[in-house]
Formats: structure tokens, C-alpha cells, sequence
């Protein structure tokens, strides 16, 4: 089992430290376009093997993308991270240009890949994968919605004062702090629903606090998160490569599910071999459905710069 990751910045580095640590794969190619950055990081990596006991060989490669053949899974990381005061839509125009050409070679090298979109922002840079690079819907996914659930998961054991393993709650719709939906009427403590121990103010604050997480994270260190998006995608290639069917909420592409079509958005999917192989409907009430129906008016003006630039 082979693995890429391209972009050996701090999310792209964490991925490829946790895919090492649960040996996830026999070999991992992690590339940069910086000289050196890509070979130090693996360099690095693999003189904790010792340490830590793991036998996965971590390469490090500068925009070599022949090193890559043969990948069942590449993640992408590569772009530009968000700095404070930005927004993921003002991230568009780089960040298409750069992505765009990752995957045009990663394909190269990788025909039947599965590509996950690390990419900001995630939901338009998911989009643009998907219309770009002629692989199955199936075999394109976009990380946000296991990073938003995560932070949904540690917001409601703050307040719950619990183990967020103990909790199962979901974040569907446009990985942005405006588009997401943190679905608290679904979220469960060990299946008891966690709306019973809860205040309609606490709901109310839980769901506030997970959809500005990640500005939050952003103004407090100077840049964008990289711990827990690092292990979100990691948690993918997990039950990819293991074939898991774990139920992750993912972006992917819709086709009538939950209302919408011609747009990559965040829901519940099965995750395994094959990619994404199942969207699950959680019977959205009459405001839930709503408000995911304004979240994809946002996400596909963000996808309209994509066909304004040319990019599709």
C-alpha cells in the first residue's frame, strides 16, 4: 500500500506523522515544491520510527511526482493557508491555479488514485476536482467535515464535561464559518441524545463556538490549524486503506441527495476501498434543510469565481 501527501507544510506534515504512526501504508511519498523541506521533514519523521515502532518507509521528495506512481490514496494540502482576518473564499484564485495542477499530475502517475482535498476552500477546491480531473465522483472527497465534526465533538464534551470518544455528532454543508451546520438534534452521548443534558442557550453556544473553530484557532496562533486537520485526514486514509466502512462526514459530490446537485458539499458518507460508497440521509427537519439549502447558494457563488476564472 503506497500513500501520498503533497504539501509537507504543518497540516500536510501532521497527515503523513499519523498515517506513519498507525502504518497505514508500507510506503508514504510526501512532496514539496521547496527544495529540501519535503526530504527534511521525512528525514525527521523516520528517525522517530525507532521510537515509536513503526516499519512505514516516509520519502521525502522535491516536486517529484514520478516518485508518486502507483498511490492508492494522495491527500492534498498544497495552497496557501489562511491567515488572520482572511477569509477561504479570498483564497480562491492561488489556491485553484495550485490545486488544479497537483492533481493533472498526480494522474499522471496515479490514474486510479483517490484524491482527498485538504485544499481551502475545501468545498470549491473539491469542486474543482472533480470537474478537472475525470475520476469517479466516488474517489474524490473533501476533508472539512471530519475536522468540523471534531471540533463539534470537543465543544460538546467541554460543555458536557465527558469524553469527546464517548460522543457522536456531525457537521454537514459548506466547510466555511458561515455554510456549515453543526446538526445537534442528531449528536448523541453513548445514543442518548445529547439535547437531553443540555439548555437550549448551551446548544446554542456549542453550535456558535464549532462553526467559527477554525477563525478561532486562526486568530490565536497566526495561521490555520494543522494538529486536528492533519488527523481528520489521516482518520480517512484510515478507513480507506482498511477498508473500514466508517461512517465519516466527508465532501463529496451530490446528485440529488439532500436536494442538491452540481456541487461538492459536506454530508454523512460509508467510507472503504472504493472511496466514498454510500451518502446517508439523515432526514434533515424543515430549518436543518433549509439552512443547508443557503449553505450551497454560499458554495456555489464561491464555484461561480471558478468559472468566471476559467478554471472548468
Amino acid at each position: 500500500m503506497k500513500v501520498t501527501v503533497i504539501g509537507a507544510g504543518a497540516v500536510g506534515a501532521t497527515c503523513a506523522d499519523n498515517i506513519a504512526r498507525k502504518e497505514l501504508a508500507e510506503e508514504l511519498i510526501l512532496l514539496d515544491i521547496r527544495e529540501g523541506f519535503a526530504e527534511g521533514k521525512a528525514i525527521d519523521m523516520m528517525q522517530t520510527a525507532a521510537l515509536l515502532g513503526f516499519d512505514t518507509k516516509i520519502k521525502g521528495v522535491t516536486n517529484d511526482y514520478a516518485a508518486t506512481a502507483n498511490s492508492q490514496v494522495v491527500v492534498i494540502t498544497s495552497g496557501l493557508p489562511r491567515k488572520p482576518g482572511m477569509t477561504r473564499e479570498e483564497l480562491i484564485g492561488t489556491n485553484a491555479g495550485i490545486v488544479k495542477s497537483v492533481t493533472e499530475n498526480i494522474l499522471k502517475y496515479s490514474p486510479n488514485t483517490i484524491i482527498i482535498v485538504v485544499s481551502n476552500p475545501m468545498d470549491t477546491m473539491n469542486y474543482l476536482t472533480l470537474k478537472t480531473s475525470g475520476l469517479p465522483k466516488e474517489r474524490i472527497l473533501g476533508m472539512g467535515g471530519a475536522l468540523d465534526s471534531a471540533r463539534f465533538r470537543y465543544y460538546l464534551s467541554q460543555e458536557l464535561g465527558c469524553s469527546p470518544a464517548d460522543l457522536n455528532a456531525m457537521v454537514i454543508g459548506g466547510h466555511g464559518d458561515t455554510t456549515m451546520i453543526p446538526l445537534i438534534q442528531h449528536a448523541t452521548w453513548n445514543s442518548i441524545p445529547v439535547t437531553q443534558f443540555l439548555s437550549p442557550e448551551q446548544q446554542q453556544k456549542i453550535i456558535a463556538a464549532t462553526m467559527v473553530g477554525g477563525a478561532t484557532l486562526t486568530k490565536l496562533i497566526g495561521t490555520s490549524a494543522w494538529y486536528a486537520p492533519g488527523a481528520g485526514t489521516a482518520a480517512m486514509v484510515e478507513a480507506i486503506v482498511r477498508d473500514e466502512k466508517k461512517l465519516i462526514s466527508c465532501g463529496v459530490s451530490l446528485n440529488g441527495e439532500y436536494g442538491q446537485s452540481d456541487i461538492s458539499l459536506v454530508v454523512p458518507v460509508i467510507l472503504g476501498k472504493n472511496g466514498w460508497e454510500k451518502i446517508l440521509d439523515f432526514k434533515l427537519s424543515a430549518d436543518e434543510q433549509a439552512s443547508f439549502n443557503k449553505s450551497a447558494e454560499a458554495v456555489r457563488s464561491m464555484n461561480q469565481v471558478l468559472i468566471d476564472d476559467k478554471h472548468i
